[in-house]
């Protein structure tokens, strides 16, 4: 790989590396101490993440919001993380589940999604005769910081290092199947029963090469994607695996690339042994595709991007983000591309090696 882009790649894995981890997060709410609600007076404390309430006691506002919208007459700050909310509710209540929002200067306006239950009996489908309309602040948070996600809170900077293995892995299985159908059409282009000319056939095993190089360095980050979701879904999905369609499409990934390499290693003869893995390796991609692209799209599932589950949309992934995901990407291709080839060179001259042993 040329020097620039080595340079450009050290320079880019080390800004992800202290941005990823320095970036701060920005306010959010973290829960209540009360799951139900019920009509009458509700009283319940609000938890927040870095925010302010205290420095901003002055112009706090808190609501409750399902069908419609419940104004709380009370809102006391009891730190700069901790709120005493007070909110009547009419008799009947249409949504069986609440989001609480809280809105102040500093903080802007934040929310916890599905934070409340409805009490069951205090469910009517008719009109709320307490439905309101709230006037709140357009209040926004300035300061730079990584978006709050009340799921996932800082292990959103898991995204700066998992997602990235994935678009690296299909980048350096891309180029294998690639080099994989080179191969495949010098072969084609030889008259039929005759075998290639030596200077032909080491051009063709140079295809060959490249691709086994890149399918090695593929399983790496392959392995460093399980890795890091897996990680991922015991801070968020409180297992370390669960019987998910993606995850389980990963698996089975790893394991047909994993095949190829034991493929490679069972074959000794060096032009049948680049035959089955071309053809190997271009049913191995094809089937990457329907895995982790194709068939997740229409399964339900967990994993962010998936069917019935956003991914992360233009609040989630917003400039701060942007400005550490995108490079993070860049970075990892390239040092993925970096590491391909000097595996490749490595092979090279260890058939040098073997060429001139007696």
């Amino acid at each position: 790989m040329h020097p620039v882009l080595k340079v450009i790649c050290a320079s880019l894995l080390l800004y992800v590396a202290v941005f990823s981890l320095w970036v701060p997060m920005v306010p959010g709410l973290t829960g209540t101490d009360k799951r139900e609600v019920k009509p009458g007076l509700n009283t319940f404390r609000v938890y927040g993440y870095r925010t302010h309430f205290s420095q901003s006691s002055a112009s706090l506002q808190a609501f409750l919001e399902g069908d419609s919208v419940y104004y709380c007459t009370e809102v006391q700050a009891l730190s700069d993380h901790e709120l005493a909310v007070e909110c009547v509710l009419p008799d009947t209540l249409s949504a069986p589940i609440m989001s609480v929002y809280v809105n102040n200067d500093t903080d802007g306006t934040i929310y916890l999604p599905l934070a409340l239950r409805t009490a069951a009996a205090a469910i009517s489908s008719g009109k709320d005769a307490g439905r309101c309309e709230v006037k709140v602040k357009n209040n926004v948070y300035t300061a730079f910081g990584f978006p709050f996600q009340p799921v996932i809170f800082e292990s959103i900077r898991n995204l700066m290092w998992h997602v990235p293995m994935w678009f690296t892995m299909f980048f350096l299985m891309f180029i294998s199947v690639v080099q994989s159908v080179a191969y495949m059409l010098k072969l084609q282009r030889k008259p039929s029963g005759e075998a290639l000319d030596r200077q032909s056939g080491v051009t063709a095993l140079v295809h060959d090469r490249r691709a086994a190089a890149a399918v090695s360095v593929g399983l790496v980050f392959c392995i460093l994607g399980l890795l890091t979701g897996s990680i991922w879904a015991r801070f968020t999905w409180t297992a370390w695996w669960t019987n998910d369609p993606q995850l389980n499409g990963a698996l089975v990934v790893f394991l047909l690339y994993a095949s190829y390499i034991v493929l490679r290693a069972t074959v000794e003869d060096d032009e049948k042994r680049a035959r089955l893995s071309a053809v190997y390796n271009i049913f191995a991609f094809v089937m990457m595709v329907v895995l982790l692209m194709v068939m997740p799209k229409f399964v339900a599932s967990l994993h962010p991007g998936k069917e019935g589950t956003p991914a992360f949309s233009s609040y989630d992934l917003d400039a701060s983000l942007r400005a550490v995901f995108y490079p993070a990407v860049a970075a990892w291709i390239l040092f993925g591309y970096w590491l391909y080839n000097l595996r490749h060179r490595i092979s090279r001259l260890q058939e040098t090696a073997y060429e001139h042993i007696p």
